[in-house]
């Protein structure tokens, strides 16, 4: 009995595998929801880890190409590289991907990314890698939104500001 509960688990938290050809070639589609949290390779991005994505993707054929469609919506939490702080990133994405055989992965086409097509391909990683490829390399509030470090340096930099400011209101 106990080894069942194990298989149950595992189950549970199985990544999900597709057959890219076969899933766009018949119109396939998954959508989830996934923890941020589980997506590790993008926790080294985040200021934290709080949150979900949902996501869809979907199999198409168009003429003679196999496209995944990737449509992913979440909040991201990054940290703003003028005030340090934590900064809402809003994700609402949309990408259309070519399949190609392995052999042939030159972009041939200017308007659409292409990826490798693959037996056994991981969607949480193709999510994952979609994200890390939306995230600004230098997030940042808008301007006037924050405080930036050197304001706050200024500030704390001269202890007897503060006094010489209680003094002034006596």
């Amino acid at each position: 009995m106990g080894g069942r509960n194990i298989y149950h688990a595992r189950l549970m938290f199985a990544r999900p595998l597709i057959d890219s050809i076969d899933f766009a070639r018949n119109g396939k589609e998954i959508c989830a929801e996934i923890p941020i949290a589980e997506l590790s390779r993008l926790g080294d991005r985040l200021i934290n880890s709080e949150g979900a994505l949902t996501y869809t993707v979907r199999g198409l054929k168009e003429d003679s190409m196999l496209i995944l469609e990737v449509v992913l919506k979440g909040v991201c939490k990054l940290q703003c590289q003028r005030c340090l702080g934590e900064l809402s990133y809003p994700l609402d994405l949309h990408s259309r991907l070519k399949l190609l055989p392995a052999d042939s992965l030159e972009e041939d086409d200017d308007d659409m990314d292409c990826i490798e097509a693959a037996p056994q391909l991981d969607v949480l990683a193709l999510i994952e890698d979609e994200v890390l490829l939306d995230l600004p390399f230098a997030p940042k509030h808008l301007e006037g939104v924050c405080n930036t470090a050197e304001e706050s340096l200024q500030q704390s930099a001269n202890p007897f500001a503060v006094l010489a400011g209680l003094k002034r209101k006596q």
